[in-house]
């Protein structure tokens, strides 16, 4: 059976839909920079997570081709992942969408090094015909961070965020937002297929001691 960190890693992808504290190992991850609406048609979020399955994938298939990686493994693709902040203030106000900083990226296995990611983006460039250059690997080390599991429309997230931000006040924390720590979003449901209030992702934000 492919390695899936979802069911491997329960703790970072299948949260509970009330807040809980969390520790974040650092992870690897595909990944690409924009500014802008996420829901601008054909905009340049939508073009990342082209860009990114692309990339993924080329590494996920590379068993059926000559290229070998060391340390392989079958794996199931990870979900997408969205970091999110504005200009001079942490928290994204989710009313100003199209002044949202956003880092638009999906998890890659261990044995992925900065080497082989350059190949998957050069075979990927060369297979899809699409230019690749704005994709990076990029490690994050979230620390400790607070998390909850939001079950609806992105549009509805706002009060699962405010209940959120309650716990960790209450917990004795604050939130931590600077600029290499972000509110942090794991999409586990395809909103093509899935309808807005049944839609699953995951939330998490940076905290440190009050």
């Amino acid at each position: 059976m492919p390695f899936d960190y979802k069911k491997e890693f329960k703790e970072l992808y299948l949260p509970k839909k009330k807040p809980e504290l969390i520790e974040v190992p650092s992870m690897n991850y595909v990944a690409i920079r924009g500014k802008g609406n996420p829901n601008t048609e054909d905009g340049a979020y939508k073009q990342s997570i082209q860009k990114l399955y692309a990339i993924s994938y080329t590494i996920k298939m590379s068993k059926m081709g000559e290229y070998r990686i060391d340390g392989y493994f079958d794996y199931v693709v990870p979900p997408l992942e969205g970091f999110w902040w504005m200009e001079n203030k942490g928290k994204p106000d989710f009313t100003k969408k199209d002044t949202f900083n956003w880092i638009s990226c999906i998890r890659l296995p261990e044995f992925v090094t900065p080497i082989v990611f350059q190949w998957a983006v050069a075979e990927a460039e060369a297979k899809k015909g699409m230019n690749l250059s704005d994709a990076e690997y990029l490690v994050v080390d979230e620390g400790q961070c607070a998390q909850i599991m939001h079950v609806g429309s992105y549009d509805s997230e706002p009060e699962t965020i405010d209940k959120l931000d309650a716990f960790v006040i209450e917990a004795g924390f604050v939130p931590d937002f600077t600029q290499s720590r972000h509110h942090h979003e794991i999409y586990l449901s395809d909103p093509r297929r899935v309808k807005p209030e049944n839609c699953k992702t995951v939330i998490r934000i940076p905290i440190k001691r009050a």
